[in-house]
């Protein structure tokens, strides 16, 4: 079937994700194949001391990127689309959208991206006697209520982006089982919310946690239907109509599993963006609770081991863009793509250790380093400073708390691996980022084709294998994704080398000493 016979008929899958600086949609044919794509620029902006997105840009950006996507149909096949076989919503995990049983947001949307929860964290996490990190829901839940806030009696669900978005189109109050797994623990034996731990709870607060959240769904199973509040909502021509169904929304990181083929014991992905974490699938509890390790579930409930730094891409952005107003200072027009290919391939003349200098692009806190809040500081000892060590040394720093995590896994652990796969916005530039990341995590790195297309290409996949279900498969995931979507797939595979991965460590001993000047600036020039 062609493209615009697919198109015209309904026998696509759409996916929708909501990126921490980009919302961005990925339409795809029954194979997998990329049709059209549509994205919306947003930022989250720190009102008050939240990092927070206002309610009317999350509407706004969910329009504006289904009209781009719209129009990029329109403009290849001369067509509207008016139905698709399933959509499906994926977003940033984490943090609390607390709204009334009429659906008032009741304060605002607290992101991933807080850190104001460290008692809270820190209670549940020696209650539970497991790890939990304080971007998780029920560590802002668990704060509103030390915090005793006034509008928690009015609240009825405490819901992650990418749930609330979902019942805002469907009527449906439910999430992924990933996306459940950065709410509150999963007991990978039911597939559902922890009972013991939510017991806990309950005895410590007298309340019943459960009723606050999404039902629990597993990749491949129903979701909902468009409604048409939600079909106008998503299209304001109203081309599009409902009825379409829906696969379980997910989070950004079981999306990134799902488009690195790495939901299978002993296979792991990096996820390089505003935030970057690296994710590997276990076939075993861990020896003991890490603070620095988040266990989640991949989309199909296995247990994964996620090392998560809050703070990934943003000062490599901040620094491209200064170098970019530069070059229009000289009277040069360079494209942003371009500008980045050319300096990140320029760091590969820099030297393994980035020549001695190092980049800490903390924007907020970081949890995986208990640290509460963060500026971006650069540091160098005196000497050479050249542009290739010195994009070297933040590409370096992009990866350097999950490579704190990595260490605990993979030497502590020491947990089997057979393949990483890097993806996201800093594999982009080819053999540059992926180069590193071997060298920081000392293991070859693969980076597939579709490596640019991340996170809404994983949940139109997730949609494709939930149509597979719906029509009769017995195949798992993982089965689904190398029979069907990956068993052609382009890739390329890089170690790195002896001098490579030392270099890595020397600039990690670099890094670990000036985290100390870190945590000083962040209390006197922090807020």
């Amino acid at each position: 079937m062609g493209a615009e016979e697919s198109i015209r008929s309904g026998k696509t899958s759409l996916g929708i994700e909501f990126g921490s600086t980009n919302i961005k949609a990925v339409l795809t044919d029954l194979t997998g194949k990329v049709l059209a794509t549509g994205s919306y620029g947003w930022e989250n902006r720190c009102v008050d001391g939240i990092w927070t997105y206002p309610l009317v840009e999350i509407e706004e950006g969910l329009r504006g990127c289904y009209r781009a996507l719209r129009e990029n149909v329109e403009k290849r096949f001369c067509l509207r689309p008016a139905t698709y076989g399933v959509i499906g919503i994926s977003a940033m995990m984490h943090g609390i959208l607390a709204l009334s049983s009429d659906g008032r947001l009741l304060a605002p949307f607290q992101t991933w991206r807080n850190t104001n929860t460290q008692k809270a964290a820190d209670i549940l996490t020696e209650k539970f006697k497991f790890n939990i990190p304080l971007r998780w829901t029920v560590a802002h839940v668990y704060q509103l209520m030390l915090e005793e806030a006034p509008y928690l009696d009015e609240c009825a669900c405490a819901a992650t982006l990418a749930s609330y978005i979902h019942e805002r189109l469907t009527g449906q109050r439910v999430t992924g089982i990933g996306d459940a797994s950065g709410i509150f623990p999963i007991d990978e034996k039911t597939g559902d919310y922890d009972q013991t731990m939510l017991d806990t709870f309950e005895a410590m607060t007298g309340r019943d946690l459960k009723r606050l959240f999404p039902k629990v769904l597993a990749a491949g199973e129903a979701a909902g239907k468009l409604t048409p509040q939600g079909a106008a909502l998503l299209d304001e021509t109203g081309t599009l109509q409902p009825g379409v169904p829906f696969c379980p929304p997910e989070g950004d990181a079981g999306t990134g599993m799902v488009a690195t083929n790495a939901v299978e014991p002993h296979t792991g992905n990096v996820s390089a963006g505003t935030s970057t974490f690296a994710m590997i699938v276990l076939d075993r509890r861990l020896s003991r609770v890490y603070r620095e390790i988040d266990m989640v579930t991949t989309p199909d409930g296995s247990p994964v081991a996620m090392a998560h730094a809050n703070n990934g891409t943003s000062d490599i952005n901040a620094w491209t863009g200064l170098f970019g107003e530069f070059a229009k200072m000289l009277g040069v027009s360079v494209d942003d793509g371009q500008l980045f290919t050319m300096l990140f391939e320029k760091s590969l003349a820099g030297a393994p250790d980035a020549g001695g200098l190092v980049d800490i692009g903390f924007y907020s806190g970081e949890g995986m380093l208990l640290l509460p809040e963060g500026v971006p500081l650069f540091v160098r000892r005196s000497g050479d400073l050249n542009l290739a060590d010195f994009y070297r040394a933040h590409i370096y720093g992009a990866l350097a708390v999950v490579r704190i995590g990595l260490e605990l896994l993979l030497k502590d652990e020491k947990i089997p691996l057979t393949r990483l796969t890097g993806h996201g916005g800093l594999f982009k530039t080819p053999g540059v980022a992926q180069r590193y990341l071997a060298a920081a995590a000392g293991t070859p790195v693969t980076v597939l084709e579709t490596a640019g297309e991340g996170g809404p290409w994983g949940e139109a996949l997730l949609g494709l294998y939930f149509l597979a279900k719906q029509g009769g498969s017995q195949e798992t995931l993982g089965a689904f994704l190398d029979n069907h979507i990956f068993r052609d797939m382009k890739q390329s595979t890089v170690a790195a080398t002896a001098e490579e991965i030392a270099g890595f460590d020397a600039y990690m001993k670099e890094y670990r000493a000036a985290l100390e000047v870190e945590r000083l600036a962040a209390q006197k020039l922090g807020g």
